[in-house]
């Protein structure tokens, strides 16, 4: 909502909408590659075809939710195929836009909701850890010719995946707290890194773990590049969870 406790005034057309939205895009210095230039301009078109059609912002997530729970089921229960995978990557791509369309269609309606938000997060947190379940699920089912030791990677994977994503959610949770206590409004920090944080990042965006089904035919290739990823992302944890802890040491410090 606005200040005066009124909706702000939206295009009518889908293409204005669009542009609206555009122009309204969050900065992405340092997001990855895909979600910063193709899922967000994605979530944009989905968000003006939600609005025009009267859709809510949990209503989106649902739909993002379920066409996630379609693709994790068809990797537990098929035979690993190349049609499998190309279905369930465009299914994962699918869902992973629409979960960028939900807060923009919640920006077009005057602002996101603490219940919504908070669906957001819970599916965003079930998402993580059946992700990578089902493919422990599917390894374990159905002969890759790998040893049993391989379960051991979709195992780890869920550890890293959980920690990031509560270390991340907890670091910007207090990071608000402490602004609020100093009576500042807050800015979340870029991380400075521009382009190079944008390269590093590419192992942890999530559109690579759905575009890794693309291999799922060759069970050779996907193990080796999934547990390339696993490693690139536990790395990548470790030096987070660092700077993060030093950031909290620096505001209890000041």
């Amino acid at each position: 909502m606005t200040a005066t406790g009124e909706r702000p005034e939206v295009p009518e057309t889908f293409g204005a909408i669009v542009r609206s939205l555009a122009s309204a895009q969050k900065p992405g210095r340092g997001a990855p590659p895909y979600s910063r230039w193709i899922n967000r301009r994605l979530g944009r078109l989905l968000a003006a075809a939600a609005y025009l059609a009267g859709r809510t912002p949990n209503q989106v997530t649902g739909l993002s939710a379920l066409m996630t729970a379609i693709a994790l089921v068809l990797v537990a229960t098929v035979q690993p195929s190349w049609w499998l995978g190309i279905l369930v990557a465009f299914l994962l791509l699918l869902g992973y836009a629409l979960d960028s369309a939900d807060g923009q269609l919640a920006r077009l309606r005057g602002g996101g909701t603490k219940a919504g938000e908070w669906l957001d997060h819970v599916v965003d947190a079930f998402k993580i850890v059946i992700f990578h379940g089902v493919i422990l699920i599917s390894l374990y089912r159905f002969d890759t010719g790998w040893p049993d030791t391989i379960l051991l990677i979709p195992l780890g994977f869920i550890v890293v995946s959980s920690v990031f994503f509560f270390a991340m959610i907890l670091t910007d949770q207090l990071r608000r707290i402490a602004s609020a206590e100093r009576g500042r409004a807050y800015a979340k920090p870029s991380g400075g890194g521009g382009w190079l944080q944008t390269i590093v990042a590419i192992p942890t965006d999530y559109a690579v773990l759905c575009l890794s089904f693309v291999l799922f035919g060759w069970m050779d290739g996907f193990v080796v590049f999934y547990g390339l990823l696993f490693l690139a992302n536990a790395l990548i944890l470790l030096a987070v969870l660092g700077r993060w802890f030093r950031q909290l040491r620096a505001i209890d410090a000041s």
